[in-house]
Protein backbone atom coordinates (compact mmCIF):
# COMPACT_ATOMS: atom_id res chain seq x y z
CA UNK A 1 0.00 0.00 0.00
CA UNK A 2 2.61 2.77 0.90
CA UNK A 3 4.05 2.22 -2.70
CA UNK A 4 0.48 3.02 -3.90
CA UNK A 5 0.41 6.28 -1.65
CA UNK A 6 3.60 7.42 -3.06
CA UNK A 7 2.55 6.97 -6.90
CA UNK A 8 -0.44 8.72 -5.94
CA UNK A 9 0.34 11.37 -3.86
CA UNK A 10 2.93 12.37 -6.88
CA UNK A 11 -0.28 12.89 -9.37
CA UNK A 12 -2.60 14.46 -6.57
CA UNK A 13 0.45 16.88 -5.61
CA UNK A 14 0.76 17.97 -9.71
CA UNK A 15 -2.89 19.49 -9.62
CA UNK A 16 -3.15 20.65 -5.96
CA UNK A 17 -0.69 23.47 -5.43
CA UNK A 18 -2.09 23.19 -1.73
CA UNK A 19 -0.74 19.36 -1.05
CA UNK A 20 2.57 19.34 1.26
CA UNK A 21 3.58 15.88 2.41
CA UNK A 22 5.71 15.36 6.09
CA UNK A 23 7.87 12.77 6.94
CA UNK A 24 8.60 10.95 10.22
CA UNK A 25 11.98 10.62 8.96
CA UNK A 26 10.79 7.52 6.68
CA UNK A 27 10.27 6.43 3.23
CA UNK A 28 13.02 8.65 2.18
CA UNK A 29 13.94 6.69 -0.65
CA UNK A 30 9.97 5.95 -1.52
CA UNK A 31 9.15 9.83 -1.42
CA UNK A 32 12.08 10.61 -3.92
CA UNK A 33 9.60 11.36 -7.37
CA UNK A 34 8.03 13.30 -5.28
CA UNK A 35 10.60 15.33 -3.68
CA UNK A 36 12.50 15.57 -7.13
CA UNK A 37 9.13 17.14 -8.73
CA UNK A 38 8.19 19.30 -5.39
CA UNK A 39 11.09 19.84 -3.79
CA UNK A 40 9.79 23.00 -2.28
CA UNK A 41 6.52 20.94 -0.47
CA UNK A 42 8.54 18.33 1.13
CA UNK A 43 9.82 18.26 4.94
CA UNK A 44 11.05 15.77 6.61
CA UNK A 45 10.11 16.66 10.02
CA UNK A 46 12.43 13.90 11.88
CA UNK A 47 11.46 11.75 15.18
CA UNK A 48 9.55 14.01 16.59
CA UNK A 49 6.08 13.05 15.46
CA UNK A 50 3.91 15.58 17.80
CA UNK A 51 6.04 18.76 16.55
CA UNK A 52 5.19 17.46 12.81
CA UNK A 53 1.70 17.57 13.66
CA UNK A 54 1.78 21.02 15.29
CA UNK A 55 3.31 21.86 11.64
CA UNK A 56 1.00 20.13 10.10
CA UNK A 57 -1.93 22.01 11.95
CA UNK A 58 -0.42 25.84 10.81
CA UNK A 59 0.31 24.68 7.67
CA UNK A 60 -3.43 23.98 7.22
CA UNK A 61 -4.71 27.03 9.05
CA UNK A 62 -2.86 29.08 6.72
CA UNK A 63 -4.78 27.32 3.88
CA UNK A 64 -2.25 24.44 2.76
CA UNK A 65 -3.18 20.51 2.70
CA UNK A 66 -0.55 18.66 4.43
CA UNK A 67 -0.24 15.68 4.90
CA UNK A 68 1.87 13.51 7.60
CA UNK A 69 3.14 9.92 6.94
CA UNK A 70 5.12 7.54 9.33
CA UNK A 71 4.36 4.38 10.86
CA UNK A 72 1.04 4.29 12.40
CA UNK A 73 1.91 4.26 16.32
CA UNK A 74 4.31 6.73 15.92
CA UNK A 75 1.75 9.34 14.01
CA UNK A 76 -1.03 8.15 16.30
CA UNK A 77 0.03 8.03 20.18
CA UNK A 78 3.19 9.51 20.40
CA UNK A 79 1.29 12.58 19.45
CA UNK A 80 -2.14 11.88 20.34
CA UNK A 81 -2.16 15.49 22.14
CA UNK A 82 -1.04 17.46 19.03
CA UNK A 83 -3.69 15.84 17.13
CA UNK A 84 -6.96 16.31 19.42
CA UNK A 85 -5.94 19.79 20.42
CA UNK A 86 -4.09 21.82 17.22
CA UNK A 87 -5.66 19.61 14.16
CA UNK A 88 -8.94 18.17 15.63
CA UNK A 89 -10.29 21.35 17.72
CA UNK A 90 -9.38 23.79 15.40
CA UNK A 91 -10.89 21.42 12.32
CA UNK A 92 -8.10 21.92 10.47
CA UNK A 93 -7.82 19.61 7.01
CA UNK A 94 -4.45 17.80 7.84
CA UNK A 95 -4.47 14.02 6.34
CA UNK A 96 -2.69 11.86 8.90
CA UNK A 97 -1.72 8.38 7.29
CA UNK A 98 -0.29 5.91 9.34
CA UNK A 99 1.54 2.81 7.33
CA UNK A 100 1.92 -0.31 8.73
CA UNK A 101 -1.09 -0.08 10.56
CA UNK A 102 -2.25 -3.24 12.66
CA UNK A 103 0.45 -6.23 12.70
CA UNK A 104 2.06 -5.11 9.60
CA UNK A 105 5.24 -4.73 11.36
CA UNK A 106 4.71 -7.61 14.02
CA UNK A 107 8.18 -8.77 13.34
CA UNK A 108 9.62 -5.12 15.47
CA UNK A 109 7.52 -6.41 18.25
CA UNK A 110 4.63 -4.60 20.17
CA UNK A 111 5.94 -0.85 20.15
CA UNK A 112 5.88 -1.22 16.58
CA UNK A 113 1.75 -2.63 16.29
CA UNK A 114 -0.75 -0.55 15.69
CA UNK A 115 -4.13 -1.98 17.42
CA UNK A 116 -5.35 1.14 18.87
CA UNK A 117 -5.06 3.67 16.93
CA UNK A 118 -9.32 3.42 16.03
CA UNK A 119 -10.47 3.59 19.10
CA UNK A 120 -8.05 6.05 19.91
CA UNK A 121 -9.27 8.61 16.91
CA UNK A 122 -12.56 8.37 16.22
CA UNK A 123 -13.55 9.00 19.76
CA UNK A 124 -11.82 12.37 18.87
CA UNK A 125 -14.97 15.32 17.79
CA UNK A 126 -14.00 16.14 13.88
CA UNK A 127 -12.17 13.09 12.91
CA UNK A 128 -12.52 10.83 9.97
CA UNK A 129 -11.34 7.47 10.07
CA UNK A 130 -10.48 5.73 7.06
CA UNK A 131 -9.36 2.00 6.42
CA UNK A 132 -8.44 1.08 3.12
CA UNK A 133 -8.55 -2.67 1.88
CA UNK A 134 -5.69 -2.60 -0.65
CA UNK A 135 -3.87 -0.09 -3.14
CA UNK A 136 -6.81 0.30 -4.94
CA UNK A 137 -8.81 1.13 -2.12
CA UNK A 138 -6.22 3.14 -1.07
CA UNK A 139 -6.27 5.49 -4.63
CA UNK A 140 -9.65 5.95 -4.45
CA UNK A 141 -9.35 7.39 -0.16
CA UNK A 142 -6.81 9.32 -0.45
CA UNK A 143 -8.72 11.15 -3.41
CA UNK A 144 -11.76 11.25 -1.15
CA UNK A 145 -9.97 12.18 1.62
CA UNK A 146 -8.02 15.35 -0.12
CA UNK A 147 -11.80 16.86 -0.71
CA UNK A 148 -12.60 16.92 3.17
CA UNK A 149 -12.67 20.56 4.61
CA UNK A 150 -11.47 18.28 8.16
CA UNK A 151 -8.72 16.03 9.67
CA UNK A 152 -9.07 12.37 8.44
CA UNK A 153 -6.93 9.76 9.44
CA UNK A 154 -5.60 7.08 7.19
CA UNK A 155 -4.61 3.81 8.04
CA UNK A 156 -2.26 1.29 5.72
CA UNK A 157 -0.75 -1.75 5.43
CA UNK A 158 3.13 -1.86 4.65
CA UNK A 159 3.77 -3.35 1.29
CA UNK A 160 2.88 -6.63 -0.51
CA UNK A 161 -0.72 -6.81 0.55
CA UNK A 162 -3.21 -8.75 -1.58
CA UNK A 163 -4.92 -6.69 -3.89
CA UNK A 164 -8.74 -7.30 -4.24
CA UNK A 165 -10.01 -5.03 -6.72
CA UNK A 166 -8.86 -4.68 -10.50
CA UNK A 167 -8.87 -1.07 -10.39
CA UNK A 168 -9.26 1.76 -8.36
CA UNK A 169 -13.10 1.48 -7.07
CA UNK A 170 -15.64 4.82 -6.84
CA UNK A 171 -15.19 4.91 -3.19
CA UNK A 172 -17.57 7.09 -1.03
CA UNK A 173 -16.39 8.35 2.23
CA UNK A 174 -19.10 6.95 5.06
CA UNK A 175 -20.40 4.53 2.38
CA UNK A 176 -19.40 1.10 3.05
CA UNK A 177 -18.42 -1.00 -0.74
CA UNK A 178 -20.70 -4.48 -0.78
CA UNK A 179 -18.26 -6.84 -2.27
CA UNK A 180 -19.99 -9.90 -2.35
CA UNK A 181 -23.65 -10.80 -2.44
CA UNK A 182 -24.89 -13.38 0.34
CA UNK A 183 -28.39 -14.11 1.75
CA UNK A 184 -27.46 -15.98 5.78
CA UNK A 185 -24.94 -13.60 7.27
CA UNK A 186 -23.31 -10.45 6.77
CA UNK A 187 -19.34 -10.02 7.06
CA UNK A 188 -18.13 -6.49 7.64
CA UNK A 189 -14.33 -5.85 6.76
CA UNK A 190 -11.96 -2.79 7.43
CA UNK A 191 -8.24 -2.50 6.16
CA UNK A 192 -6.14 -4.94 5.22
CA UNK A 193 -8.39 -8.01 6.43
CA UNK A 194 -10.89 -8.01 3.33
CA UNK A 195 -8.26 -11.05 1.43
CA UNK A 196 -8.65 -12.92 4.81
CA UNK A 197 -12.76 -12.15 5.10
CA UNK A 198 -13.09 -13.29 1.14
CA UNK A 199 -10.99 -16.50 2.40
CA UNK A 200 -13.77 -16.80 4.79
CA UNK A 201 -16.63 -16.64 2.43
CA UNK A 202 -15.28 -19.12 0.61
CA UNK A 203 -14.76 -21.57 3.54
CA UNK A 204 -18.59 -20.43 4.43
CA UNK A 205 -19.79 -21.70 0.53
CA UNK A 206 -18.15 -24.79 0.85
CA UNK A 207 -20.07 -25.48 4.10
CA UNK A 208 -23.44 -24.38 1.87
CA UNK A 209 -23.39 -21.03 3.73
CA UNK A 210 -23.96 -17.92 1.76
CA UNK A 211 -21.82 -14.43 3.38
CA UNK A 212 -22.08 -11.03 2.13
CA UNK A 213 -18.49 -9.65 2.44
CA UNK A 214 -18.63 -5.74 2.69
CA UNK A 215 -15.30 -3.35 3.17
CA UNK A 216 -15.69 -1.13 5.69
CA UNK A 217 -13.35 1.23 4.68
CA UNK A 218 -14.25 3.92 6.65
CA UNK A 219 -14.83 3.43 10.49
CA UNK A 220 -16.10 6.68 10.87
CA UNK A 221 -18.57 7.83 10.15
CA UNK A 222 -20.52 4.65 9.49
CA UNK A 223 -22.46 3.93 6.96
CA UNK A 224 -25.79 3.62 8.74
CA UNK A 225 -27.89 3.07 5.91
CA UNK A 226 -25.63 -0.17 5.13
CA UNK A 227 -26.24 -1.07 8.41
CA UNK A 228 -29.96 -0.62 8.48
CA UNK A 229 -29.75 -2.92 5.54
CA UNK A 230 -27.91 -5.54 6.43
CA UNK A 231 -29.54 -5.97 10.68
CA UNK A 232 -32.80 -5.73 8.96
CA UNK A 233 -31.87 -9.13 6.30
CA UNK A 234 -29.64 -10.96 8.44
CA UNK A 235 -29.71 -12.50 11.84
CA UNK A 236 -25.91 -12.60 11.73
CA UNK A 237 -23.74 -10.00 11.44
CA UNK A 238 -19.54 -10.30 12.13
CA UNK A 239 -16.77 -7.82 12.08
CA UNK A 240 -13.67 -8.65 10.86
CA UNK A 241 -10.24 -6.00 11.54
CA UNK A 242 -6.69 -5.73 12.51
CA UNK A 243 -7.29 -3.67 15.50
CA UNK A 244 -8.02 -4.42 19.19
CA UNK A 245 -11.58 -5.64 20.00
CA UNK A 246 -11.85 -2.84 21.94
CA UNK A 247 -13.10 0.48 20.39
CA UNK A 248 -12.66 -0.51 16.58
CA UNK A 249 -15.10 -1.33 13.75
CA UNK A 250 -16.78 -4.39 15.83
CA UNK A 251 -17.56 -2.34 18.99
CA UNK A 252 -18.72 1.07 16.28
CA UNK A 253 -21.18 -1.38 14.71
CA UNK A 254 -22.50 -2.93 18.27
CA UNK A 255 -22.62 0.73 19.93
CA UNK A 256 -24.62 1.54 17.08
CA UNK A 257 -27.21 -1.41 17.29
CA UNK A 258 -27.42 -1.09 20.82
CA UNK A 259 -28.29 2.59 20.72
CA UNK A 260 -31.18 1.87 18.28
CA UNK A 261 -32.28 -1.39 20.34
CA UNK A 262 -31.49 -3.81 17.55
CA UNK A 263 -31.43 -7.31 18.37
CA UNK A 264 -29.05 -9.16 15.71
CA UNK A 265 -26.12 -11.03 16.78
CA UNK A 266 -23.07 -9.76 15.99
CA UNK A 267 -19.42 -11.75 16.14
CA UNK A 268 -16.23 -9.93 16.66
CA UNK A 269 -12.92 -11.01 15.34
CA UNK A 270 -9.97 -8.62 16.65
CA UNK A 271 -7.25 -8.70 18.90
CA UNK A 272 -7.27 -9.53 22.29
CA UNK A 273 -6.95 -7.57 25.09
CA UNK A 274 -3.22 -8.25 25.56
CA UNK A 275 0.46 -7.59 24.16
CA UNK A 276 1.37 -11.20 22.15
CA UNK A 277 5.26 -11.14 23.70
CA UNK A 278 6.18 -13.62 21.18
CA UNK A 279 8.05 -11.76 18.04
CA UNK A 280 7.06 -13.41 14.53
CA UNK A 281 5.99 -12.46 11.12
CA UNK A 282 1.99 -10.45 10.62
CA UNK A 283 0.63 -14.10 9.99
CA UNK A 284 2.27 -15.49 13.16
CA UNK A 285 0.88 -12.57 15.04
CA UNK A 286 -2.70 -13.06 13.86
CA UNK A 287 -2.65 -17.12 13.98
CA UNK A 288 -2.12 -15.91 18.40
CA UNK A 289 -5.29 -14.11 17.73
CA UNK A 290 -6.95 -16.36 15.62
CA UNK A 291 -7.33 -13.56 12.42
CA UNK A 292 -7.09 -16.86 10.25
CA UNK A 293 -9.62 -17.41 7.82
CA UNK A 294 -10.56 -21.35 9.21
CA UNK A 295 -10.35 -20.36 12.20
CA UNK A 296 -13.06 -17.62 11.86
CA UNK A 297 -15.22 -19.61 9.75
CA UNK A 298 -15.08 -22.16 12.37
CA UNK A 299 -16.32 -19.67 15.10
CA UNK A 300 -18.74 -18.39 12.38
CA UNK A 301 -20.14 -22.13 11.80
CA UNK A 302 -20.42 -22.75 15.24
CA UNK A 303 -22.45 -19.71 16.34
CA UNK A 304 -24.99 -20.33 13.29
CA UNK A 305 -25.41 -23.74 14.16
CA UNK A 306 -26.30 -23.07 18.02
CA UNK A 307 -28.79 -20.43 16.00
CA UNK A 308 -30.38 -22.58 13.89
CA UNK A 309 -30.84 -25.04 16.87
CA UNK A 310 -32.67 -22.36 18.73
Amino acid sequence: MRNAFADEIVKLAATDPRIVLLSGDIGNRLFDPYKKQFPERFYNCGVAEANMASVAAGLALSGLRPITYTIAPFNTTRCLEQIRNDICYHQAPVLIIGTGAGLSYASLGCTHHSCEDISFLRSIPNMTVLCPADSMELRSLLREALKLDRPAYMRIGKAGEPVIHSAPPALCIGKGSIVRKGSDLCIFSTGNMLAIASEVCDLLEAANVAAELVSMHTVKPLDKELLESASSRFSLLATLEEHSLIGGLGSSICEWLVDRAINVKCLRFGTQDYFPHPIGSQTYIRNLFGLNPQSIANQILRNMSLSYAN
